[in-house]
C-alpha cells in the first residue's frame, strides 16, 4: 500500500497522474470502512468532517514530502455528507469541499456526498461501436443545445429529474431529428444564475436531478436511441467561494500566485495556474473523467481565450510574457498537452473550443503546431450572420459581405456553426424575434436562417427554444413557453425544424465533406444587387450533391436560373416557403429540368420561382452522367 501510495502521489505532483479521482478523495476500502485522501500541501492540519460522527474532527496524517493528506473512517454509510477542515499556517480554521468528490449535496449546501459503490451497468456498446468506426469530420453533427434546468419544470417549479428528462427529452430530440445533445455545464454548481459555468464539482453532476447513477442512466439511454452527448467543460476558472478551491490549505494551491493573474475579474471567478503539475493532473483526470467512466461524446472546452491570452481579461491590459507579447504561455502548453492526451485514449471524440479571438490553428493537431482540438465554435459566422438576417430586407444590398466574408476563412480551421444561448440572453431576443418585420416575416427569415445554417459547410448547434421560434429570450429560472406550441406559427417552425433536420441526415452533400474545399462549388455567392445567394454542397459521390438557393429579400423571384454540374432531372427537398410550415406556398415546384445552357460557371441550368424571404434545397434525381 505504500508503494502504491508514493507511485499515485508521484504521479499527482509531477502532472501525469491522469486518473486522480481513483486515488484522491473518498473511496470504500472496505463494507463499513472509507478512506480519504486529498492535496494541501501547505496546510498545518487537515481533518475530516461529517454526519458519520456528528462533524467531529479526525485528524488525516500527511504523507512525507507529497503534500497529501490520508486517513480512514470507520462506521460510515453511503449518502454521509462530509468535508475537510483544513488548518493554515497561521492557524486559521477553514472546512473546505473535497475537490475529487463524485456527488455533492443539494444546493445550498456544499458537502460531498459519500458514494454508493454500485457500478453502472451500461448498454451502449453498439453505440460505442459505430463512433469508433466513423470520423467526425464526415458524419452529421447536429447538436441541441440544453440547458437542463429550464428545458422543461414540473407546475410547481421543481426540477425535472435525470429520469424524468430521460423520458421526455431524449423522444423530443429523437422525434425533431438532432444528433446530439448539449448540456450546459452539469458539473456541480451552486447558484442557477451562472448556468453551470461557476463550477464547483469536477468529477461530480449536480445533485439538482438526481444521483450520478441516474445522470450516467441519462446518458447510456440517449446511446440507445443513438443521440450523441456533449457536456460543456470550465477547465479556465472556478468559482469564487471560500470554502471550494480558493486558497484551499491557506495559500494559492490550485489558483495563480499572483493575485493580480488568480483573479477573474470578468467573470468574477478564481483562474486556475495551468502550469502548475498539479493542476494539470486534476483537470485532465476531470476531463477523462468525464469522457472515459461517463461515456460522454465530446466536451465543449468554455472560455478558450481567456487561457489563451495574459490580457484578455478586464484591467490587464499590458501584460506580456518573456517574449515580449500576449500569449499565455502556460495556458497554451496546457490545451496542447489536454488534448493530445484525450485523443490518445479517445480518438472518436469531440474536443470543442469555444474560442472567441482569431487564434490560428486551433483545430489543427499539436504535431502541427495547433492546438489540438477538433471543432471550434464559428463566432465571426454566427455574429455576422445574425447581424445579416436582423436588417431590415431592404439594407442587406448594402451589407452583403456580413454573408460572404466567411468563405475568406471557411477552411481555415474545422467550425461548429452556433446559434447558442448566449445569442438569446440578456437583452439580445430570441433568434425570432431578432427577426425584421411583422410575426409571418420574422418566421420567414428564421426557416431561411435555420436553412442558411444547414447548408453552410460546418457542423451546427442550434439552443433549445430556437427550434419552434419561442419569442420570449431564453431565463434560466422557468421552463421553455412550451404554450407557444398552441399558435399555428410556432407548431409549423416545429414541423420545418424537424423537416430540415431530416433532409439534413438523410442527404451526405450537407455534411460529408464540411472541411474539405471539394464539398462546395461556388454558384452565385458575389452578387448583392439582388440579395439572392447560390451554392452547391457536393458528397464524396460524384453524382451526390445539393443545390441551395436563397432570397434574402421579400420580393418573389420567378424565372430564376441555377448553375448545376450535369443536364437531368432534379427534385425539391425543401421549399422554406411551404404552408405545412407557415409559408403561403400551396402547390409546390417538385421538379425541374436541367439543360445543357451554362450558367455561373456551371454547364447546365434549370429555372425555379425562388420564394420571397425563402430557400430551396433541390438534389439531382436522374442526370446525364459525364466527365466534367
Amino acid at each position: 500500500m505504500e508503494k502504491v501510495a508514493a507511485t499515485q502521489s508521484y504521479l499527482f505532483n509531477t502532472g501525469a497522474q491522469y486518473q486522480s479521482q481513483q486515488y484522491l478523495g473518498c473511496h470504500w476500502e472496505s463494507a463499513t470502512q472509507v478512506s480519504f485522501r486529498v492535496w494541501a500541501p501547505h496546510a498545518q492540519l487537515v481533518q475530516v468532517i461529517g454526519s458519520f460522527n456528528d462533524w467531529q474532527p479526525i485528524p488525516l496524517m500527511l504523507l512525507p514530502k507529497t503534500g497529501i493528506w490520508v486517513g480512514a473512517v470507520a462506521s460510515v454509510q453511503v449518502g454521509d455528507l462530509y468535508k475537510f477542515q483544513v488548518t493554515d499556517a497561521a492557524g486559521h480554521v477553514q472546512a473546505k469541499i473535497d475537490p475529487f468528490a463524485r456527488q455533492f449535496e443539494k444546493k445550498p449546501g456544499d458537502a460531498g456526498v459519500v458514494p454508493d459503490p454500485t457500478p453502472m451497468q451500461w448498454h451502449d456498446s453498439l453505440w460505442l461501436a459505430r463512433r469508433k468506426k466513423s470520423r467526425s469530420a464526415n458524419r452529421p453533427i447536429n447538436i441541441y443545445e440544453v440547458h437542463l434546468g429550464s428545458w422543461r419544470r414540473h407546475s410547481d417549479g421543481r426540477y425535472y429529474t435525470y429520469k424524468e428528462l430521460s423520458e421526455t427529452l431524449i423522444p423530443y430530440v429523437k422525434k425533431l431529428g438532432y444528433t446530439h445533445i448539449e448540456l450546459m455545464p452539469v458539473m456541480e454548481h451552486l447558484l442557477d444564475a451562472s448556468w453551470g459555468y461557476q463550477q464547483l464539482g469536477y468529477f461530480a453532476p449536480t445533485s439538482r436531478f438526481g444521483t450520478p447513477l441516474d445522470f450516467l442512466k441519462l446518458v447510456d439511454q440517449c446511446h440507445q436511441a443513438n443521440i450523441g452527448v456533449i457536456v460543456d467543460w470550465v477547465p479556465g476558472h472556478f468559482i469564487r467561494n471560500y470554502d471550494a478551491l480558493y486558497q484551499y490549505d491557506g495559500t494559492p494551491t490550485f489558483e495563480y500566485q499572483d493575485p493580480d493573474r488568480a483573479n477573474n475579474r470578468r467573470w468574477g471567478a478564481w483562474n486556475f495556474d495551468l502550469g502548475k503539475a498539479q493542476v494539470q493532473s486534476f483537470l485532465i483526470s476531470s476531463a477523462l473523467f468525464w469522457l472515459t467512466d461517463c461515456h460522454l461524446d465530446g466536451l465543449r472546452v468554455d472560455a478558450v481565450s481567456n487561457m489563451l491570452y495574459l490580457d484578455y481579461d478586464e484591467g490587464r491590459a499590458g501584460q506580456r510574457n518573456q517574449f515580449g507579447d500576449n500569449r499565455n504561455l502556460e495556458g497554451i502548453a496546457f490545451l496542447k498537452r489536454l488534448n493530445t492526451l484525450i485523443f490518445e485514449q479517445h480518438p472518436d471524440v469531440l474536443m470543442i473550443a469555444e474560442e472567441s479571438s482569431a487564434y490560428p490553428q486551433v483545430t489543427a493537431s499539436v504535431d502541427q503546431g495547433g492546438l489540438g482540438f477538433n471543432y471550434k465554435w464559428n463566432m465571426g459566422w454566427m455574429h455576422d450572420t445574425l447581424a445579416f438576417f436582423q436588417l431590415d430586407p431592404w439594407q442587406r444590398r448594402d451589407h452583403f459581405e456580413l454573408l460572404t466574408f466567411a468563405f475568406v476563412y471557411l477552411y481555415d480551421e474545422q467550425f461548429i456553426l452556433p446559434f447558442s444561448h448566449d445569442e438569446v440572453v440578456h437583452g439580445k431576443k430570441s433568434l425570432m424575434h431578432k427577426m425584421p418585420g411583422d410575426r409571418y416575416n420574422q418566421f420567414a427569415n428564421l426557416r431561411t436562417m435555420l436553412t442558411y445554417m444547414l447548408a453552410f459547410p460546418g457542423k451546427v448547434l442550434n439552443f433549445m427554444g430556437s427550434e419552434w421560434g419561442q419569442f420570449l429570450e431564453w431565463r434560466d429560472w422557468s421552463q421553455l413557453e412550451w404554450v407557444d406550441l398552441k399558435d399555428p406559427l410556432n407548431h409549423g417552425m416545429q414541423q420545418f425544424t424537424q423537416t430540415l433536420n431530416q433532409v439534413y441526415r438523410e442527404n451526405r452533400p450537407l455534411w460529408e465533406l464540411d472541411h474539405d474545399p471539394a464539398g462546395l462549388i461556388y454558384t452565385y455567392t458575389d452578387d448583392p444587387a439582388s440579395a439572392t445567394m447560390g451554392f452547391i454542397r457536393q458528397a464524396k459521390r460524384k453524382y451526390s450533391f445539393v443545390v441551395a438557393a436563397f432570397n434574402f429579400m421579400p420580393i418573389e423571384r420567378r424565372h430564376y436560373q441555377i448553375g448545376v454540374p450535369y443536364p437531368g432531372q432534379y427534385e425539391l427537398l425543401l421549399n422554406t416557403e411551404a404552408q405545412a410550415f407557415g409559408g403561403t406556398w400551396t402547390k409546390l415546384e417538385t421538379t425541374f429540368t436541367a439543360i445543357e445552357q451554362p450558367y455561373h460557371g456551371q454547364p447546365a441550368s434549370f429555372e425555379v420561382t425562388l420564394p420571397a424571404m425563402g430557400a430551396l434545397l433541390i438534389r439531382p434525381q436522374r442526370v446525364e452522367k459525364r466527365s466534367r
